[in-house]
Formats: C-alpha cells, structure tokens, sequence
C-alpha cells in the first residue's frame, strides 16, 4: 500500500498533472491548426486563380486534419507511458523499497477481472490498466493506445533499480 501511495504522490510532486494539462492544450492545438487550414482553403479562392499551390495546401490540409488527431494522441498516451516510469522511480526513492511497489504490481495485475466502474476515459487514473482485454493476444499495435506501460516492464524496472 506504501508504494502504491507514494506512486501517485510522485506524480503530484513531478507536476505530471500540470504537464499532461500542457501537452493536451497542444494536442487541440496541433488539431485546431490542421481543421483552420482545412477550412480556409474550402473559403478561399478558387485553384483556377492561386494555381497549384491552392491545391497542394488544400490536400496538406486534408491530410493535417486526418493524422494531427492520430498522432497527437499517439504522443500524449506516449509521454503518459514515460511519467508512469517515472512516477514508479520516485515512488520507490520515497519508500526507499522499490520491492513493495513492485510486489502490489503484481498483486494488481494478478487480478483478471476487469473493473465495471472503469472505461477507456477513466483508465489513466488507475495504477495499472483497468481494462484487462489486452497485451499478449493484440501485440504492439494496442501498447500504443495504452495509457500505461505493461505491468511486466514496470516490475522489471523496479527490481533492476
């Protein structure tokens, strides 16, 4: 229990919450500037008076609004990954045991039930994945839209030192 509390007040101490406020603000940012592209080249003026660079932007445009979401996403659930880390290092420089962090891991990820109460909005405010339905039957393509590193990799790091 005293790793699993010092985990999460690790990441007040780091300013995790301040810094995902920050990265998600540009995540709408990046998303925001691709939908106002895309929006004043359909209000412009017509291709036949700006020549190909009107098409070019508008098809940039096109694409912006597409990926931006994607990828920003792809980058705030990556830096989420790395804070839970990070959050599991200092919690274990706080207790000064990294066992007992890596033992309620464990502990946690032993449990196959996936929780009621918890859905893919709320599953970053757990220690582990809430989820259950994941990792070695879908592979490396759905750790990219977790919001937590694998429990296994976690309890490698914490037992490394």
């Amino acid at each position: 229990m005293e790793g699993v509390v010092a985990h999460e007040l690790s990441h007040i101490r780091n300013y995790d919450i301040r810094l995902m406020s920050i990265v998600t603000i540009l995540v709408g940012l990046v998303t925001l500037l691709a939908d106002i592209l895309l929006r004043t080249r359909m209000r412009g003026k017509s291709d036949r008076e700006e020549g190909n660079l009107g098409a070019i932007l508008m098809i940039a445009g096109i694409i912006m609004a597409l990926l931006s979401p994607l990828v920003a996403q792809l980058i705030q659930l990556a830096i989420s990954r790395r804070r839970e880390f990070f959050a599991d290092a200092s919690g274990a420089l706080l207790t000064k045991y990294p066992a007992g962090l890596a033992s309620a891991l464990e502990k946690i990820s032993a449990d196959k039930e996936p929780l009621e109460a918890a859905n893919k909005a709320t599953a970053h405010l757990y220690i582990a994945n809430p989820l259950k339905n994941h990792h070695d039957s879908i592979g490396w393509f759905a750790d990219l839209f977790n919001t937590h590193p694998p429990v296994k990799e976690r309890i490698k790091a914490l037992r490394a030192g």
